[in-house]
C-alpha cells in the first residue's frame, strides 16, 4: 500500500517555481542585512519597507552608445547579486563638456511588466509595449530623454519585476496559471490573438500576489525590493563619470512617482524629486479606491510610520514638487486636497510645490514642463519662466513657491 502511494506521488508533475528567474532571491535577502538609513526617519521607513542592503557599487557594463536629435544615449547593465541582470539607459546632452547634475527617472506600474525603462527612452527602435506607454500615461513623450535635452544627466532603469529583472513566467505557477487559462479563454472566444507583451501582462498582474507573499515571508516587500533596485542605481548615476554626485534628483509618474517619495525619504542624496500623479492620503482610499492600486502602494504596516504626504517629512531633499491631476480616476479629490493641505504644513516655504492640473491619470507634457522647469529651477539654479497657464489650460493650479493660480 505504501508503495503505491510512493509510486501514485512519484508521478505527480513538478510544481513550477513560484518565482522563476529569481530562485536566487531569499538566499540574497537572508544573506543581506538591512538597508542602513543615514537618519533615524530613513531607517524607520526601510525597516518599514524591509529594503535589503545593497552589495558594493556594481560594475556597469556599456553595450551601445549613439547620438540622435541632440543627445548621447547609451545603453547599460548590471548585476545586482540576484535575479536578472539589470538594463539601464544613460542619457545626457549631446557636446556639453563638463559634470552635469544627474536625475533618476523612475518608471511608472501601468500593468505592463513586460517593459520597464523603455517607455521612459527615445530608441532607434521602440517595443510596441514602450510605444503604448507613453502614448497612454506620457503624452507620446519620452521622459527621461526630454530631460535630459534640459542638460541633465539622467539614468532610466528597469527596476524589480519590470522589464529585464522580470519574473519568468513562462511556465506560471499554478494560481497564476488557473487565472491565465481563464483569460486566454476568454480571448479564444473574443477572437483576440494577444501579442506576447499583452500576455505576459496578463499573467504579471496574477503573480504581482505571489511577489508580494514571497517578499512578506522573506521580511520584504514588494516597495522594499523595487527600493532596494532603486537605491542602487542612484549610487551608480552618482559613481559615473560626468555626473555632479551633490547634484541628484528624481521623477517619476503614478508608480513611479510612489518610487520618487520612498528614494528620496531614504538617501540624502536626493536633493529635489518630483511627485506626479501619485499622492493621497491613506484615508481616501477606504473603502472604494484601495483596489485600484498594486502592492507597490500597498505595504502592510506603512501607515503606522504616518500618511503618505507624511512621509515626505522623512527627505532632507531642499526641494519637492507634487503634481495632482483633478480627475484622476486613481484617486479622490478630497484626498489629493487633503494631502495638499499636510504637505503645506509640513515643509517650510519655497521647499514644497503642489500643482493641481485638469484630466485624469496621465503625465501631460505640460505638467511635464513644469517638472522641467522645476528640476531645472532646484538643481541647474536656473529661474526662467514657468510654462503659463492659460497656455497649458491649468485654471486651477496651486504651489507654494510660484503661485500660479488659487486654491
Amino acid at each position: 500500500m505504501s508503495r503505491d502511494i510512493e509510486l501514485t506521488n512519484d508521478a505527480r508533475p513538478p510544481r513550477p517555481s513560484a518565482i522563476a528567474g529569481y530562485d536566487d532571491w531569499p538566499p540574497y535577502v537572508q544573506q543581506h542585512p538591512r538597508y542602513k538609513g543615514a537618519t533615524p526617519a530613513a531607517q524607520e521607513l526601510a525597516d518599514a519597507l524591509g529594503v535589503p542592503g545593497a552589495q558594493q557599487r556594481p560594475e556597469v557594463t556599456v553595450h551601445w552608445q549613439e547620438t540622435y536629435d541632440g543627445v548621447t544615449t547609451s545603453q547599460l547593465s548590471w548585476q545586482l547579486g540576484f535575479g536578472p541582470r539589470t538594463t539601464g539607459w544613460l542619457i545626457r546632452p549631446a557636446g556639453v563638456p563638463g559634470a552635469l547634475p544627474g536625475v533618476l527617472a523612475l518608471h511608472c506600474h501601468g500593468g505592463n511588466k513586460f517593459g520597464g525603462a523603455d517607455r521612459l527612452v527615445e530608441l532607434p527602435e521602440s517595443h510596441p509595449s514602450a510605444e503604448n506607454a507613453r502614448a497612454g500615461h506620457y503624452d507620446g513623450r519620452a521622459l527621461a530623454t526630454e530631460v535630459a535635452r534640459q542638460g541633465f544627466a539622467v539614468l532610466a532603469h528597469d527596476t524589480f519585476a519590470w522589464g529585464s529583472r522580470r519574473f519568468d513566467l513562462s511556465v506560471p505557477p499554478w494560481r497564476t496559471a488557473a487565472a491565465l487559462e481563464a483569460r486566454q479563454a476568454q480571448w479564444r472566444e473574443d477572437g483576440v490573438v494577444p501579442s506576447d507583451a499583452v500576455e505576459y501582462n496578463a499573467a504579471a498582474a496574477f503573480h504581482e500576489e505571489t511577489v508580494a507573499k514571497t517578499a512578506g515571508l522573506l521580511g520584504t516587500s514588494l516597495a522594499g525590493m523595487v527600493a532596494h533596485d532603486d537605491l542602487a542605481a542612484l549610487e551608480i548615476l552618482a559613481g559615473l563619470p560626468g555626473v555632479d554626485q551633490d547634484r541628484l534628483g528624481c521623477i517619476g509618474f503614478s508608480g513611479g512617482g510612489g518610487r520618487s517619495l520612498a528614494l528620496a525619504a531614504l538617501s540624502p542624496r536626493i536633493r529635489s524629486y518630483v511627485v506626479t500623479c501619485m499622492m493621497t492620503t491613506f484615508q481616501s482610499l477606504l473603502p472604494a479606491h484601495l483596489d485600484a492600486h498594486s502592492w507597490l502602494l500597498q505595504t502592510p504596516g506603512l501607515w503606522r510610520l504616518g500618511d503618505w504626504p507624511e512621509l515626505t517629512a522623512r527627505s532632507g531633499a531642499r526641494g519637492l514638487l507634487v503634481q495632482f491631476a483633478l480627475a484622476d480616476e486613481l484617486f479622490p479629490e478630497i484626498g489629493m486636497r487633503d494631502a495638499h493641505r499636510t504637505l503645506e504644513s509640513l515643509h517650510r516655504p519655497g521647499s514644497y510645490t503642489g500643482s493641481f492640473w485638469p484630466g485624469g491619470h496621465v503625465f501631460t507634457a505640460d505638467m511635464q514642463e513644469e517638472a522641467l522647469h522645476f528640476l531645472s529651477g532646484t538643481l541647474h539654479g536656473k529661474q526662467a519662466a514657468p510654462p503659463s497657464p492659460a497656455a497649458a489650460g491649468t485654471p486651477n493650479v496651486q504651489t507654494t513657491f510660484s503661485p500660479r493660480g488659487t486654491s
